[in-house]
């Protein structure tokens, strides 16, 4: 990547400062204790709550002697359930200073199933064994009995006002080999995957990233991502928490009930650089009225990073022309491919103030029938868009095979990564590292294509339909599925079903209606759906309903549960199904 780096002086010396740390805990010593770190906005709140870095380690400092005298010592594993705040990254920190293993997991909200969180909890902390549960004052009491504990497990509630001065304690001195933390990979069953990360891996990821996003001290990132998930933890949390940046922070709930809010943060804070699923973009556009708008400016985020697999086109382009007005770059809409197995980013696109994601046109027939991307004019009427997700970071590769042999450019295959970051196994689970793990090279389970350098994610591999010979990629169905004015923005799913008789899968469309009144015209809007589907994909839904207002289920992260929404349908669970 070239050119001058948009956020002034300092380009490349924050990332030569991260490969001179041996773990992450050299980096919150190196912390400077008077700049400020996290500020935390609460809607309501005459005045944010801002934390230096020196505030921020005392209060991490009591934390740790709170965990200390429960019996913590390095190497054992503490789990935080906790609401989204610096007392949850400050509980982090304190486990870290311990040279103890932390892992953060979803606090239950409104927009989690009570059930799949139910069970994901007792699974994932089972697996866990972990000596301490951290858990807040609020931790809904009839969720108790779900936290897998043996014996010798703690639970404590940390003390908000606890501080200890960051110097007078003794801090760990862990090896670069040594796990750091466990984030999990998100999943629709409530987080069942611990990933392992030690602490040469993340920092590589740190440097890494620095550079591709050319990141310098006069940095900050603005965030309502949940630190539950990578995205959030990793890029909002770990990264400006070693490399000494400011994060202005909201909770995910409060996001979706203001969704405007991040941007006045954004304006109020100049903000610089931030991460976001492809939802957001088009949720945003479309929830935050032009009437709201002239206050804001946009000017100074120079990389607004889509993380989702895929990217799309359209989402990225409607969020661009609602903010363009409002001082919004042209090339500030950036793409990444992400994972928490590779601590974080694979790939990310060029961030040098002018160039913007690669943007290709494929004959859709060709694609679907034989999973090859051949180029058509944006304006052919078999234009299938897709949007380049970048060029690898630093140290990392990227392969796209069929079995074990590699494809040519163009050719859709699964998709495997090697890199320094990439994690070492499973927390507890050999037999999912067995399957995933292969001479250095994770098997990520997403499908794509390499063309000219530019990694193409087209979705996930167990996700794929194949009707009469097709392979049918469900974001593209449920992207005109959600098209529909009467379609809740993002809830739309779409998934096969065996149809033995025929030797292929019926495709079912369910779509969630925006409110009763548009579930009212549930047979007309069911049609124009299926008339959608069927003159772009060519495709006849065997199914498609419109289901009513909050139904859909959603994974930990915030994206609609294909798999869990399939599964309630198979049950027959289908409000109105004859």
């Amino acid at each position: 990547m070239s050119g001058p780096g948009a956020a002034g002086a300092g380009a490349g010396d924050l990332a030569t400062r991260l490969d001179r740390y041996r773990t992450l805990l050299d980096g919150l010593r190196d912390a400077p204790r008077d700049a400020p770190f996290v500020t935390m906005w609460r809607p309501g709140r005459a005045a944010d709550e801002t934390l230096t870095f020196g505030r921020f380690l005392s209060r991490a400092s009591g934390d740790a002697a709170t965990y200390r005298a429960r019996g913590v010592r390095a190497g054992d594993t503490v789990v935080l359930v906790m609401p989204q705040s610096p007392a949850l990254m400050a509980a982090f920190a304190g486990a870290m200073l311990l040279g103890a293993v932390p892992t953060i997991l979803a606090y239950p909200t409104f927009k989690i199933d009570p059930e799949k969180y139910r069970h994901g909890l007792a699974g994932v902390t089972r697996n866990l064994r972990a000596r301490l549960i951290v858990l807040d004052r609020a931790f809904p009491a009839d969720l108790l009995g779900q936290l897998a504990r043996d014996g010798d497990t703690g639970v404590v509630t940390p003390d908000a006002d606890a501080e200890a001065d960051p110097d007078a304690g003794d801090w760990a001195d862990p090896a670069p080999e040594d796990v750091a933390f466990i984030q999990h990979s998100a999943g629709t069953t409530g987080l069942q995957k611990g990933v392992a990360l030690p602490h040469r891996s993340v920092l590589h990821q740190l440097a890494a990233l620095a550079r591709a996003l050319r990141l310098t001290d006069a940095d900050r990132i603005v965030s309502w991502l949940p630190l539950y998930h990578d995205m959030g933890f990793i890029a909002c949390f770990v990264l400006p928490l070693v490399a000494h940046l400011h994060t202005i922070m909201q909770s995910p709930t409060d996001w979706v009930l203001q969704p405007g809010s991040m941007l006045k943060l954004a304006t109020a804070y100049r903000a610089t650089v931030c991460w976001l699923p492809n939802f957001a973009f088009q949720f945003m556009a479309r929830r935050m009225p032009p009437a709201d708008r002239p206050g804001l400016d946009l000017s100074s985020l120079r990389a607004m990073v889509n993380c989702s697999e895929p990217v799309r086109l359209q989402s990225m382009q409607e969020f661009r022309d609602a903010f363009g007005p409002v001082g919004l770059a042209p090339a500030a809409l950036q793409t990444s491919y992400a994972m928490a197995e590779a601590t974080f980013a694979v790939t990310q696109s060029p961030i040098d103030g002018a160039s913007r994601p690669v943007a290709i046109w494929v004959d859709r027939d060709v694609f679907h029938a034989d999973g090859r991307a051949d180029l058509v004019a944006p304006e052919d009427p078999r234009a299938l868009a897709f949007v380049s997700s970048g060029r690898c970071l630093t140290g990392t590769a990227v392969r796209v095979v069929d079995g074990d042999v590699d494809l040519p450019e163009g050719r859709v295959g699964d998709i495997l990564v090697k890199s320094p970051s990439v994690f070492h196994g499973y927390y507890n689970r050999p037999d999912l590292t067995a399957r995933a793990l292969h001479d250095g090279w994770y098997r990520t389970g997403d499908v794509g294509f390499l063309l000219a350098g530019e990694l193409f994610v087209v979705g996930r591999r167990d996700d794929i339909i194949i009707v009469g010979g097709r392979n049918l990629y469900p974001q593209d169905i449920e992207e005109i599925a959600a098209g529909h004015a009467a379609v809740h923005d993002g809830r739309a799913v779409a998934f096969g079903v065996e149809n033995p008789e025929l030797g292929t899968q019926d495709l079912v469309v369910l779509a969630e209606a925006n409110s009763d009144e548009d579930l009212g015209r549930r047979a007309a809007v069911e049609g124009d759906i299926r008339r959608a589907i069927l003159g772009e994909i060519g495709v006849a839904p065997r199914v498609v309903r419109l289901v009513p207002p909050k139904w859909m289920v959603k994974s930990s992260a915030g994206k609609v549960a294909r798999s869990t929404n399939r599964e309630r349908y198979l049950r027959g669970s289908l409000p109105g199904a004859p």
